[in-house]
């Protein structure tokens, strides 16, 4: 189940893709966002290993609600971090929802029908 808002996320971005003329701009800037916070949960992973400085998990969150949390998801899973943090999950998870609301949103406000 972790990996089931990877996939909503994917059928709305082809929905949005194909029936409208959405940037390719728009898939850069996620898997750019996505890459820096896949980055970013590794290194809170050694830190936490090595009992070094920590990235705030407010960051954390930042980084996934602008459009990050794909990336997030993959290293909760990957690195098994923040996977047993009841505090920051559910966090987490509103700002997943906040983030797919809000891309679907302006995708459909901002999309050109039949433009595809």
């Amino acid at each position: 189940m972790p990996y089931a808002p990877l996939a909503v996320f994917l059928v709305l971005y082809l929905f949005a893709s194909l029936a409208w003329s959405m940037s390719q701009i728009v898939g850069a800037a996620y898997l750019v966002t996505s890459l820096t916070c896949f980055v970013a949960y590794a290194m809170d992973k050694s830190a936490a290993r090595a009992s070094t400085w920590r990235t705030p998990e407010a960051t954390l969150l930042l980084l996934g609600l602008i459009g990050g949390w794909p990336g997030a998801v993959l290293a909760q899973q990957w690195l098994r971090h923040k996977t047993s943090k009841p505090s920051f999950q559910w966090k987490f998870q509103v700002t997943v929802v906040l983030n797919l609301g809000m891309f679907a949103w302006l995708a459909y406000r901002f999309g050109q029908p039949g433009s595809a």
